[in-house]
């Protein structure tokens, strides 16, 4: 019988050994709000800005992907860039032995990734763009108008896509696109694939 309590008493190895590899078999909670491809695409541009291939991207890993693209980024720049990891108020969360910052990690990269992909409320978004369109804030907009601005502005939509937006049930016979409507059925539409996939 140990004369320490049972708290304290050493893990045994064989016991170290099963909760290692269970905590191995448990995925991190970031995990499972993506699909494995999706995953996977995020892991590859991870590999794409790990330049020296040790599993963290730091401050030398981003000079190189930025000078890759032609740019120099500032000292501030870099600093902004990993200062917003997860729990990145102070660059001394992830140091090693000798002192230097480690930088980002994949989970933190997924958790990043997620972070701001999941920010965005999408329908507002999208009524908020239609709505500059809407002068009399009618839920119309000229399909004219529409095609014009689709076509010549921002990321522009070729004629097809363009066609395949503007015409069908929610374009009316005067030229009017009714947006809100449209919004409407992509809301539906999502909430029923997110309740198939439960």
């Amino acid at each position: 019988m140990s004369r320490y309590p049972n708290y304290l008493s050493p893990v045994t190895p064989t016991k170290f050994k099963s909760q290692k590899s269970r905590a191995r078999r448990e995925p991190s909670g970031v995990f499972s709000l993506f699909q494995a491809p999706q995953i996977q695409q995020f892991k590859e541009a991870f590999q794409l800005i790990d330049h020296d291939k040790d599993g963290w991207v730091n401050e030398n890993d981003l000079k190189e992907i930025f000078s890759s693209l032609g740019i120099t980024p500032s000292k501030e720049m870099l600093d902004d860039l990993l200062s917003a990891r997860p729990g990145g108020n102070g660059r001394s969360a992830y140091v090693d032995d000798s002192g230097a910052d480690r930088g980002i990690n994949f989970t933190m990269f997924l958790t990043m990734m997620s972070e701001r992909l999941f920010e965005f409320d999408t329908e507002a978004e999208l009524l908020e763009a239609f709505e500059s369109f809407d002068e009399n804030d009618s839920g119309l907009v000229k399909v004219d108008e529409m095609r014009k601005w689709l076509s010549e502005v921002g990321e522009r939509m070729d004629q097809r896509e363009i066609d395949r937006l503007l015409k069908g049930p929610f374009t009316d016979r005067q030229g009017n696109f009714n947006y809100r409507e449209w919004v409407k059925v992509l809301r539906v539409n999502a909430d029923n694939e997110g309740e198939a996939g439960v």
